[in-house]
């Protein structure tokens, strides 16, 4: 984490520039980082607070894997970088996960911050039928992060509230991570080492008496 200097005497201290990168981690993958990563450096951002969500409210098609499992799989895949955090506002917060408690707890935590909120341009362009979505633009600056040559579909945004950032690495997806173990294939490489030992210990995705897909558990 970036340490700011004392500001002079009757100069305001420059205001830290948080972003926040929201979502399911289920599980977190090289997609995830190298974006926030990209994003750090386009945006001179001092941090990246990483916000496993608690009850998905968008998710419930689908079993998600256990809270603190995808907490663990976060902390685990940003330990090693200095401007990466994980907070568990939204994992100890009870009820569906909002965007809007989001950010409006972590601008309680970081009254001196402005935040920058990051997430997949596909969930951008879908932004209007969020939680008091007309007052997320007053918390933070949005910013989609996108694969190379993806065309935005204007929602409506308003001017200046978004930005769109192509990240190569968003190939990945969590899905198709999930569906690799499930078949058994392995999933190195997609996501970072101590994630794939991860999943293994835990015997996530996987059908019961099947091999865990991540390629070192039995054949």
């Amino acid at each position: 984490m970036r340490e700011h200097a004392e500001a002079p005497a009757g100069v305001e201290p420059q205001k830290k520039r948080l972003g926040v990168m929201g979502g399911t981690f289920d599980p977190i993958h090289h997609g995830h980082l190298v974006a926030a990563s990209e994003v750090v450096s386009l945006f001179h951002l001092d941090e990246v607070v990483f916000v496993p969500t608690g009850e998905p409210w968008q998710k419930s098609g689908r079993v998600v894997s256990p809270a603190e499992d995808r907490y663990l799989m976060t902390v685990i895949a940003t330990a090693e970088n200095p401007q990466f955090s994980v907070s568990r506002i939204d994992i100890d917060r009870q009820g569906p996960t909002f965007t809007i408690d989001t950010l409006r707890d972590l601008q309680a935590l970081h009254p001196d911050a402005d935040l920058f909120f990051i997430t997949g341009a596909d969930a951008l362009e879908q932004i209007f039928s969020w939680r008091k979505a007309e007052q997320l633009f007053d918390l933070a600056h949005f910013i989609g992060v996108t694969r190379p040559g993806h065309t935005l579909t204007d929602p409506g945004l308003p001017d200046g509230g978004a930005t769109l950032v192509e990240v190569p690495a968003l190939a990945i997806s969590s899905t198709d991570c999930r569906e690799r173990v499930a078949r058994g294939e392995p999933v190195w490489y997609l996501v970072p080492d101590g994630v794939v030992r991860y999943i293994d210990k835990r015997h996530l995705y996987a059908p019961t008496g099947t091999d865990d897909g991540t390629g070192i558990g039995t054949a």
